[in-house]
């Protein structure tokens, strides 16, 4: 209906610009226009108007949308009817009759009039209508400090936040227009007096149209999960950045009422570069966790704060975190929201205490350990590896210890790629983690009691109370996440916040990136999947799909033009060489590993080797020795040996069974560079 009003109104303006055209240049007609002949002739003209525009693409488009194209299909649709109308003259007047009056200055006068009587309603409807551009233009009457917004999102969430913006004391922003992520949205309507202004899938189109217009738009705001609904996020955000706009994503309230604020999420590079994610299945992970009990050590780090996050959300019954950083205790404690808060502890305290473990775990009595507590830096753990060591390998054989020894039934190691095929001392404490988790979990799946304890207490296996059912130990591997400490994305962020440059190992090198949040959600579906397990289908290691390897250069490259600027021109770039422990390339899993594809999208099993306890109680107290005695080339040969001892059971295992041709093995290049060669102790 409203495109067939449209068309009859272009009719009447066809009509009315032949009138126009003939009063401005004073013509005389030398036949009645009222006759038959001329009734006729109104009516070619209609019908040769109608014909003419729809082929010219006057009504494939909507007039809130009109813009530099529509107004040239406007243009060629007018040209063409003069033209037609001019030619169907001359042949009139040279087979039937000449008409007095008429010539060539009439036909130019028509188009310059038909051509502005036709655009003129639809240029006027896009002014008035456009709410956006409304406010914007009388943004200097009003007060400066107040920024000028554009909202991404869904209707629902649109309506809220006007209605907050509007009641909050003092004012921050004010939304001038919507952009709706529903196709099927009523274009032209207003939301609280804020019109939306533009629908999927033409965002991104009508946000340049908008940017060009004004000088005076200040912030583009993203609706809560945005990024995941919208396939041009990552366009929209560079558009908008590139125009010096800012870009923030909703993403809660601090508070409701006068006086609250809304929480405005910086856009990192996590949501810009990510991946195509399988939705969560979060009834499956809300039920395993909803009214659990649940410890994370390292809970103020990158991974352990959206662990814990998450866990609130999901409905645990309290959660505590053990970490041995105050600052990061107190940015966690501000991040999680006050109606969580209650359900929240947080104590100071090294994993590797275990006597404070104890306690903290005897008392709390947690129902699965999410153990996210490590040190991940490459190149500074190859300086202080004695550290690396301490927390990778002895702080989580503590805090598995303690796991068992209080029947904690579910015991989880965030693990890294690094732990593949190790060349850094980072990789090398990771894989003797994963190595311990492994042991315990076969003692587990063979229930064979409890190990014998030594009399210092130390090292000499888990103590499990009796009649207790034990804990279940698995570990976790995945790669990079964006937006951890120490991250990639972060680094880059900061040297392009600087002005450069941007500073790459090797042009060459990759890495797998997963988003925070995809990763945590993935790790508690791993427990989930782990709880229910058992016999041969019982997995001590469970690797996640990181997708296709970025380069690195990728990366960087996108940061750059996400931030506005342009790659080697306003921002430079210098490669700096592989430093010490470093891969070009990482991979998932080792040759020697079968990958097994779960029913869970996202989550694979691993069958690894698994070296017996007896083997890595040995060589527990030498590494504490070596330690001790300052001997980092001592202390990597004791954990090249624990990896050599992996690949003799492997040996063994394939001469005693032979390979067949249905493993459902995924062979992955890597830079196998084990055993480590020893590295000097830098002298004083």
């Amino acid at each position: 209906m409203r495109r067939a009003i449209i068309m009859v109104q272009d009719l009447v303006m066809v009509l009315v610009a032949v009138a126009l055209s003939l009063i401005l240049s004073q013509s005389r007609l030398s036949f009645d226009a009222f006759s038959f002949g001329g009734l006729a002739c109104w009516a070619v003209i209609v019908l040769a108007a109608h014909l003419l525009f729809r082929t010219c693409g006057l009504y494939s488009t909507v007039w809130r949308f009109a813009s530099t194209p529509d107004f040239f299909n406007i243009l060629k649709g007018c040209g063409s009817l003069t033209v037609v109308l001019y030619l169907a003259s001359i042949a009139y007047r040279s087979f039937f009759q000449p008409v007095a009056g008429l010539n060539e200055r009439q036909f130019i006068v028509f188009f310059l009039v038909s051509f502005t009587i036709i655009s003129a309603p639809r240029l006027y409807y896009r002014f008035l209508r456009d709410g956006a551009s409304w406010r914007i233009l009388r943004r200097a009457a009003g007060d400066a400090s107040i920024k000028q917004a554009l909202f991404i999102g869904r209707l629902s969430e649109a309506d809220i936040i006007v209605r907050f913006t509007r009641t909050s004391v003092p004012a921050e922003y004010a939304i001038a227009g919507i952009m709706a992520t529903e196709s099927d949205a009523p274009l032209g309507t207003q939301i609280q007096g804020v019109p939306v202004v533009a629908l999927r899938p033409r965002l991104i189109e009508v946000l340049e149209e908008y940017l060009k217009g004004t000088e005076n738009l200040d912030l583009l705001i993203f609706g809560n999960g945005a990024d995941r609904e919208i396939d041009d996020y990552a366009e929209l955000v560079r558009v908008a950045r590139h125009s010096g706009v800012a870009v923030v994503q909703f993403s809660g309230f601090s508070e409701l009422g006068q006086g609250g604020r809304l929480v405005l999420d910086a856009v990192e590079m996590e949501t810009i570069m990510r991946r195509s994610a399988v939705a969560t299945d979060t009834a499956r992970i809300g039920a395993f966790v909803g009214g659990k009990r649940v410890l994370v050590t390292g809970g103020a780090g990158s991974i352990g704060r959206i662990l814990v996050k998450r866990a609130l959300e999901l409905g645990a019954e309290a959660v505590l975190v053990a970490d041995n950083s105050e600052f990061g205790i107190f940015q966690l404690d501000q991040l999680i929201d006050d109606n969580h808060r209650d359900r929240l502890t947080s104590r100071i305290v090294d994993v590797t205490d275990r006597p404070h473990m104890m306690r903290l775990v005897s008392e709390f009595k947690p129902a699965i350990v999410f153990h996210a507590a490590a040190l991940k830096h490459v190149p500074l753990l190859e300086e202080n590896w004695e550290a690396a060591i301490e927390t990778n390998v002895f702080g989580t054989l503590a805090c598995a210890e303690v796991a068992a020894a209080c029947g904690v039934p579910q015991f989880l190691l965030i693990s890294s790629d690094k732990a593949v095929d190790p060349t850094s001392v980072l990789g090398a404490t990771k894989r003797a983690a994963e190595q311990i988790v492994s042991s315990l979990h076969e003692t587990h799946a063979a229930r064979t009691g409890s190990h014998a304890v030594a009399a210092n207490g130390h090292y000499a296996g888990v103590v499990r109370h009796p009649g207790a059912p034990g804990t279940k130990f698995i570990a976790v591997r995945f790669g990079n996440v964006f937006g951890s400490n120490g991250s990639v994305a972060t680094i880059f962020q900061a040297q392009i916040e600087a002005g450069g440059p941007v500073t790459i190992t090797d042009r060459r090198m990759t890495r797998y990136f997963m988003t925070v949040a995809e990763a945590v959600d993935l790790v508690i579906m791993s427990a989930t999947d782990a709880e229910q397990r058992q016999g041969r289908d019982d997995y001590a290691i469970y690797m996640l799909d990181m997708g296709e390897p970025v380069p690195i250069l990728e990366v960087a490259e996108t940061m750059i033009r996400m931030a506005g600027k342009s790659p080697y021109t306003d921002i430079p770039i210098r490669f700096t060489g592989i430093r010490p422990g470093e891969k070009l390339h990482e991979a998932l899993h080792g040759g020697n590993e079968e990958v097994v594809k779960l029913a869970t999208a996202k989550i694979f099993g691993l069958r690894t080797d698994v070296v017996q306890w007896g083997r890595i109680e040995a060589a527990l107290p030498a590494l504490q020795a070596a330690i001790r005695d300052q001997d980092k080339a001592a202390a990597l040969a004791i954990l090249a040996g624990l990896y050599r001892a992996e690949e003799e059971v492997a040996g063994a295992r394939e001469r005693a069974v032979p390979k067949t041709a249905g493993r459902s093995v995924r062979p992955v290049p890597c830079a196998c560079n084990w055993p480590l060669k020893p590295a000097r102790t830098p002298r004083n």
